[in-house]
């Protein structure tokens, strides 16, 4: 961008200097008049004439009302003598005031080429132009074939004391660290440290942080692409990308090479509809010859990270390529707890914050989304232009990021705010009840993102799989503010929109996925196949007839019919507690969990 605008500079400099040379010569030829010889024969005789100056044929003649003008004479013939022979007396010749000025040979050249010359540079200029842009041009399109893989800065290490969590997933990354620091050891005694490592993880689990950490652990160099990048509207160009990248990394060995999403151009060869692209598939083919072309001793791992391991083409996988698969979970309570002191180090909390307080109430939270959090926290502060970060500022920052900041601009009015707090209430009610469904910890009838009230629940200890009682509970929960909108005001609102899209969707995974449902047995039900098409996935193969298909639609309908009517029951025992819940709701507008808990008591 920079080159095109000093090239356009340039260009405009040398038209308005060229414009400049044209308009002094034509300026300078319109001041002075061309006469003829006798008129300035008159002149003369009239005594008008102050000086005659003669440069070679030109007269140059000068009146006395100091105006200026020329005429031209024989080359040989003096001036005196043209005079005398127009019969013009020596007295007259005399009070002329002629002189003589040799003819500068240098002057007459340069005038006389000067016509010539200009239009010449001007083509030259033009040329020399359009060559730079021209030359620009092929070495862009030079460039095209070249890897786009930069290096990381060795200002900026990253080591495994800076990534809090994933133990295991650090263990398996260690030995990849022992391999680059000492190859020797493994090679005297046959070992074969995997050629490739995926890791593989939910989004902001932190795997480009864990292949950063093993680049800054064994201190050598790290390349780092994106799959993206290798992909071209030209025929080719993937490819030979790769060849280049694979080419550097040789040079720096031992190395390691990052690609991140390596779903981008690693996804199945031959998927269908959508899913098919020759240039991504010879990039894929690439980058499977240059990974099996290794030998023992170039000391270079791939690394590459991606969150849909399930798209990816089995030669990827197989053994002598990608045959390492490190998995990245969600951090658990600790990890979390972990994580969020490595994101606190810079931040002033205040005595009040409990670091462990917060990781028990971001259950499902990636280190993304709890650095975010902290993030979020600091911005409110300083915001405020304060110093500290308060404990409060950290516990509104996790409601922030789960359903986004307060409404305060919605203002329900009392109708909506009193069917705001039965719904809510519905929910906490029936969650607090029955026994396998989580804890409630605050309940609020503040609008915050779409949500017009929101019921928060947590559960005491991590899970890591989910009971068929679960489930059931879990559903009745859901339509708990249903149930409540339906018993209180005998209808119900599009608020329990929401609720009753995850309760159908968790009523199938019951029956379809789980192989729950006590009438179908189980068994499975359906299998998704990758199709992209605009972006969506389009297609789901059935593996069952019409007949079962109508089981299945009937089952999840009972399974939602049943959990309303728990809910409904619940809600009709316990309708003391629930208009305890519904003032308090209208009063203060929110519930923290020990006031739930004395108010249930």
């Amino acid at each position: 961008m920079n080159k095109n605008i000093k090239n356009i500079a340039i260009f405009f400099l040398m038209l308005v200097l060229l414009l400049g040379i044209f308009s002094f010569f034509d300026s300078s030829s319109k001041k002075v008049e061309e006469v003829s010889v006798a008129k300035l024969v008159s002149q003369i005789n009239a005594d008008q004439v102050k000086s005659i100056t003669v440069t070679g044929s030109k007269l140059e003649v000068t009146l006395q009302d100091d105006t200026t003008e020329t005429t031209r004479k024989e080359t040989n013939e003096p001036l005196s003598d043209l005079l005398k022979n127009y019969g013009v007396t020596p007295d007259k010749i005399t009070a002329a005031n002629i002189s003589v000025k040799d003819e500068n040979s240098d002057n007459i050249w340069w005038l006389a080429i000067l016509p010539y010359l200009l239009p010449l540079i001007i083509i030259i200029a033009v040329v020399w132009f359009m060559m730079r842009q021209v030359q620009g041009v092929n070495n862009r399109a030079m460039s095209f074939g070249q890897s786009g893989a930069k290096m990381a800065s060795q200002n900026n290490k990253v080591n495994f004391t800076d990534v809090a969590g994933a133990q295991e997933a650090k263990e398996d990354l260690k030995e990849i660290v022992d391999f680059l620091k000492n190859p020797q050891k493994f090679i005297d005694v046959g070992a074969k440290i995997p050629r490739g490592v995926l890791l593989l993880g939910a989004p902001g689990t932190g795997k480009t942080l864990l292949a950063r950490a093993v680049a800054g652990e064994a201190k050598v160099p790290f390349f780092h692409i994106s799959g993206s990048e290798f992909v071209e509207m030209f025929v080719g160009v993937g490819a030979s990308r790769v060849r280049d990248l694979f080419k550097k990394a040789k040079k720096a060995a031992p190395c390691l090479i990052f690609i991140d999403e390596i779903d981008a151009v690693g996804r199945q060869r031959g998927a269908g509809l959508g899913g098919s692209h020759d240039e991504r598939e010879q990039t894929l083919n690439q980058i499977l010859v240059e990974m099996d072309g290794f030998d023992n001793q170039t000391n270079i791992i791939v690394i590459a990270a991606t969150n849909r391991p399930d798209v990816l083409d089995p030669a990827l996988l197989r053994p002598g390529r990608f045959d390492r698969q490190v998995v990245i979970d969600l951090p658990d309570i600790k990890d979390r707890e972990e994580i969020l002191k490595i994101h606190a180090k810079n931040k002033p909390l205040a005595e009040d914050v409990n670091l462990k307080t917060v990781a028990q109430r971001t259950p499902g939270f990636s280190g993304a989304d709890l650095a975010n959090l902290l993030n979020e926290a600091a911005i409110v502060v300083a915001k405020r232009n304060e110093k500290k970060i308060l404990g409060q500022d950290v516990l509104e920052s996790i409601e922030r990021v789960l359903l986004g900041r307060q409404r305060k601009s919605y203002i329900l009015s009392e109708k909506e705010k009193k069917i705001t707090a039965y719904h809510e209430a519905g929910h906490a009610l029936i969650s607090h009840v029955l026994p396998h469904s989580d804890p409630v910890h605050k309940i609020s009838i503040i609008s915050r993102g779409r949500a017009a009230g929101y019921t928060i629940n947590l559960p005491d200890e991590e899970k890591k799989m989910h009971s068929y009682s679960d489930f059931i509970d879990n559903m009745a929960v859901l339509l708990g503010g249903f149930a409540a909108e339906k018993i209180f005001f005998d209808e119900v609102t599009t608020g329990a929109s929401n609720d009753l899209k995850k309760v159908t969707q968790m009523a199938r995974q019951i029956v379809t996925q789980y192989g729950m449902d006590a009438k179908l047995g189980p068994r499975t039900f359906g299998e998704k196949e990758e199709m992209i098409f605009l972006g969506k996935e389009i297609h789901e193969r059935r593996d069952y007839s019409e007949k079962t298909a109508e089981i299945i639609d009937e089952e999840i309908s009972n399974y939602i019919k049943n959990a309303l009517k728990t809910a409904e029951k619940t809600i009709h025992d316990n309708k003391a507690k629930m208009e305890k819940i519904v003032a308090t709701l209208i009063e203060k507008e929110t519930i923290e969990k020990e006031e739930f808990a004395g108010l249930m008591a």
